[in-house]
């Protein structure tokens, strides 16, 4: 089985989660957005050998720390779809945007497209290319621990933002109903930001895609 542990970095918060295979302690770290200090001392507290860095989508809050962790970790960084290009391009555009540290832009060793696979010991990951906050970002889905990985898609009671450049309303809303919700009400999800839920309770309760809207 995968289990997890969710760092919370930077100021914004955003969930950083550290992925592994309880049978042979291989790892991935998801969305590294700051704080690569921190999230190395987490792995070595844990005892994790991490194996890559996996992207949801090119906004800084989520790969700032990317570079960086993956150098240090001697791992390749996989993700998002292809899509997301002109956000690695744009990084440094982003960080004077928001006020982070300067950062030079950069690629994934690989882009990742819907139905790819990421075997982590003997265990995997499916890819689900969800886009409309970003047009590149993917989901992780672990089917058999019936748990998402959904960066920026889907919060508790909330959606990702569109209005960012190259956001799409209507997508995302399309890509929540119909590529995450027929997963199961009962698959549980960490979000980007945020604490968990799970696809029933969103369906029930979330007032933006939840089955009451339009």
């Amino acid at each position: 089985m995968l289990d997890y542990r969710i760092i919370p970095v930077t100021p914004f918060q955003q969930n950083c989660t550290l992925l592994w295979c309880r049978d042979t302690g291989e790892g991935a770290v998801i969305d590294p957005g700051g704080e690569p200090d921190r999230i190395v001392s987490v792995i070595t507290e844990l005892g994790v050998r991490p194996a890559m860095v996996l992207l949801t989508h090119g906004h800084l809050d989520h790969v700032g720390a990317a570079g960086d962790l993956a150098e240090r970790l001697g791992v390749p960084i996989a993700g998002p779809h292809q899509d997301d290009e002109f956000l690695f391009r744009g990084l440094p555009v982003q960080c004077e945007m928001f006020g982070f540290p300067p950062l030079q832009p950069f690629s994934p060793n690989r882009w990742l497209r819907e139905g790819n696979s990421i075997r982590l010991g003997s265990h995997e990951l499916t890819v689900i290319h969800c886009p409309g906050h970003t047009p590149g970002h993917i989901v992780f889905f672990d089917a058999e621990g019936r748990l998402a990985h959904v960066g920026d898609v889907l919060f508790r009671g909330s959606i990702g933002r569109t209005d960012f450049p190259r956001g799409n309303h209507r997508l995302l809303l399309r890509s929540i109903r119909e590529r995450l919700f027929p997963l199961g009400d009962d698959v549980r999800f960490i979000p980007g930001h945020g604490p968990m839920s799970t696809f029933g309770l969103e369906r029930k309760t979330n007032p933006f895609v939840g089955d009451s809207q339009p």
